[in-house]
């Protein structure tokens, strides 16, 4: 949609006297607003719904928000703000055969409708009005001039699917490539300071040639392709020929050399897992309605998908964003694509054959270095960040992530006082470790690695290896058992001293989640997955793992601080903690640079090895990498003025994710204001951050410190440690990094596979495969 006009060349037909149609268009006139440059026009979902042109009822998009609409909500709207015109596009599936929806094509219709008596205005109905009215909604692209003969060099630039930045400022935004010389350069800035810094326009300036595509737009069905040359946004009729030139497939939305996915299954050498977990052999019976949508895959969102489709079930999460239809849509705000509780309702509302949730995943990764991306994730990792988005988008009234949270009690006992010390944590997740070395067929690994070593000693083709069986028993033994602390502070003996760590529940919540530890490390540090299979069971008691508490007769460890730790570099140790010494070590063993280790461990809150570790693999390609660590100005005294203007963007970008914004000026303060840092930093503190009260009526939480009561504790709900598996995700691939992931629930008695938009009744769910499992408490 381009600056210069609004509505689509194709318009469907309607009988309306030409005199009535003229009057009442010119009535609206004013309001018809034409979209200017970082407008953002949602013509394929629903504010508040995933209802899309080819939904029954098609969209509705307002001429002057330029917000789309579903059928069921566009009345709504009107009675809400007296906005009366608005673009409808609906689309016709033409189905080609078999399941694969993405194979349909879709005929469309689009014309203009007026409010509240639906009245249509058509192509041929604007042919005869007055110039001021044409002008306003005239078909909108117009094939380019430069389309047909567009020079490309054969400069062997190939565009990767992903990770995407200016080549310039290194903009990871509002990116655009030139379809002659395959430059990825940003676009223009806007009036208001976002958008770019005008890359493509100088480039454009400087080589005259004239177009280049939105990247990050392009589907089958086309992309934005703007003309530097003609000042507007135009059609390009060869867009997937002068995409093919630099390696990308339009048609297929994948890159014409193999995907990651492709790389996978060539070289995968797990025996059937791919078939097996998306029961591939089997023909499976298509379901669809109530509960029963399929999310179409954005590119590697099958992540989001899998977890989502398995919270739709949750009662705790459709009474918070479905049971109050008109008060959510009441108190939307004027942008409800931005808004949190929107689009959560939007998800958990919808019964459509398949939806795309482009407006959530960038709403729930908007700021997030990884989640922001098109690239695949950990399934784990995303369902704690969502929870945590919950968390601080339900500061008050009800919150479902309750029904997940639960207290952690761990027990440490001085070896050699024998005092112990208890303490109490929130968790969400059951993390289980898998004791490899208490596999049930230990004798057919080992004979399978003894052939494995005699064919690569001969040059040969290496056997596939069969899969490790593991016990459930084991891991839920590996996770109970008593935990060795070699460097533990004792307080008794006012040295370090040997301790055992015991972990157990201090609660039991109404719903378990339990993580299999699958990717770990080789010796080489190169991250891996472990190709198991584990006799999960359908029921689940966990009793026996119910922490005491203080024993009759057991001495507490004293609540003394340890000494300081005194060193050379003491202002930077103090910042990372005293015990961050053996983590910088040993990931300065591996070969990482001094300073990539100092700032992996302080990004990471000093979480840990694994914490630190994730955070080198997820920036070694900085440019700073290996740069010295900056300590952010953050030491001037309560009521100072701060050395460092805090970006009211990046402010209001974190604060959209549900924190405060004391707490997002914090994050920038400590992060000397980059973005993705202060992403990083704020999900690495957020135990230091509950205790930051919210700013209230401008107020900070220093100003009115002296007049509040200590924040309360967090709200766990308590029960039997009984439970029956509902749900589970599995994974395919050989690491977070790449791979699929699919999700089972279990429906009515009947197990339906979720695979991304196609949802199938199940007929042999690989239970031993998951990755991430879920239980609901069984009632007594």
């Amino acid at each position: 949609i381009s600056r210069r006009g609004f509505l689509c060349n194709m318009l469907g037909k309607h009988g309306h006297k030409m005199a009535e149609l003229n009057e009442v268009l010119m009535s609206v006139l004013s309001t018809i607003r034409v979209p200017r440059p970082g407008d953002r026009v949602h013509k394929d979902e629903c504010a508040f719904s995933f209802a899309s042109p080819e939904s029954e009822g098609g969209l509705y998009v307002c001429m002057n928000t330029f917000l789309g609409f579903g059928s069921q909500y566009v009345d709504r709207h009107y009675r809400k703000t007296g906005q009366k015109a608005y673009l409808h596009i609906k689309r016709t599936r033409r189905v080609q055969g078999g399941f694969d929806v993405e194979q349909d094509q879709y005929d469309e219709d689009v014309k203009v409708v007026l409010l509240p008596d639906r009245q249509e205005v058509t192509s041929e109905d604007l042919a005869t009005m007055p110039d001021v009215v044409r002008e306003r909604v005239r078909p909108v692209r117009q094939e380019s001039k430069h389309a047909a003969d567009l020079q490309q060099l054969d400069n062997g630039v190939k565009i990767p699917p992903s990770g995407w930045k200016c080549e310039v400022c290194d903009l990871q935004e509002n990116l655009w490539m030139n379809l002659t010389d395959g430059k990825v350069l940003c676009g223009r800035r806007y009036f208001d300071g976002s958008g770019g810094n005008n890359h493509a326009l100088q480039h454009f300036q400087q080589t005259g040639y004239p177009l280049a595509v939105k990247l990050g737009t392009i589907t089958p069905d086309g992309a934005d392709v703007y003309s530097y040359d003609e000042d507007d946004m135009v059609l390009d009729s060869k867009l997937p020929e002068h995409l093919a030139h630099f390696g990308i497939d339009m048609m297929t939305m994948e890159k014409t050399e193999r995907t990651m996915t492709e790389l996978e299954i060539a070289v995968n050498q797990r025996v059937g897992e791919w078939e097996v977990i998306q029961e591939s052999g089997t023909t499976l019976r298509p379901l669809w309605g109530p509960g029963l949508t399929g999310m179409k895959n954005l590119g590697n969102s099958c992540y989001l998908n899998s977890v989502m489709q398995v919270l739709f079930t949750v009662p705790d999460f459709q009474r918070k964003y479905v049971s109050n239809i008109e008060k959510i849509f009441e108190d939307a705000p004027s942008d409800p694509t931005q808004d949190f509780k929107t689009q959560l309702f939007s998800i958990f509302c919808e019964q459509w054959y398949w939806i795309a949730p482009r407006m959530f995943k960038a709403l729930i990764g908007r700021g997030h270095p990884e989640f922001s991306t098109n690239r695949q994730q950990d399934a784990q990792e995303f369902l704690l960040h969502f929870i945590n988005m919950v968390e601080r988008n339900c500061r008050s009234g009800e919150n479902p992530s309750e029904a997940f949270r639960f207290l952690v009690e761990e027990r440490i006992v001085c070896q050699q006082s024998q005092k112990a010390k208890y303490t109490q944590r929130v968790d969400y997740i059951v993390q289980l470790p898998v004791p490899m070395d208490q596999a049930t067929n230990k004798e057919e690994l080992q004979e399978a690695e003894r052939v494995r070593e005699a064919a690569e000693a001969a040059g040969a083709p290496t056997p596939p290896a069969p899969r490790a069986c593991i016990p459930f028993t084991a891991c839920l033994a590996a996770l109970s058992e008593p935990e060795t602390l070699t460097d533990f502070w004792s307080s008794a003996v006012q040295s370090k001293t040997t301790a055992t760590k015991t972990t157990r529940f201090a609660s039991f919540p109404d719903y378990l989640i339990i993580q299999i530890k699958k990717f770990t490390f080789g010796l080489d540090w190169v991250p891996k997955k472990l190709d198991v299979s584990i006799d999960v069971p359908d029921t689940l008691d966990l009793s026996a793992l119910c922490g005491t508490g203080q024993q009759p007769g057991e001495e507490l460890l004293p609540e003394v601080a340890p000494p300081p730790l005194i060193t050379p570099d003491v202002e930077v140790k103090g910042i990372l903690g005293s015990h961050d010494d053996s983590t910088v070590s040993q990931l300065c063993e591996m070969g990482f640079p001094l300073e990539a280790c100092r700032k992996a461990v302080y990004y990471t809150g000093n979480t840990g090895i694994d914490a630190a570790m994730n955070w080198v693999m997820g920036h070694m390609d900085d440019p700073d990498f290996s740069a010295p660590l900056v300590l952010p100005a953050c030491s001037s005294a309560p009521g100072s003025t701060p050395t460092e203007t805090i970006s009211e963007e990046h402010l209001a970008t974190i604060v959209s994710m549900g924190f405060s914004r004391d707490q997002a000026t914090r994050a920038l303060r400590a992060t000397s204001n980059v973005l993705e840092r202060a992403v990083d930093w704020i999900f690495s503190h957020l135990d230091d951050l509950e205790s930051m009260e919210v700013s209230e009526g401008g107020r900070s939480a220093g100003e009115s410190e002296g007049s509040r009561e200590p924040p309360p504790g967090p709200r766990v709900r308590d029960g039997p440690g009984k439970y029956e598996l509902f749900a589970f995700i599995s994974h395919m691939g050989t690491s977070t990094m790449c791979g699929h992931y699919v999700c089972h629930i279990k429906k009515d008695q009947q197990w339906v596979i979720f695979n991304d938009q196609k949802v199938c009744a199940s007929e042999k769910p690989p239970k031993d495969l998951g990755y991430l499992y879920f239980y609901r408490r069984v009632s007594e």
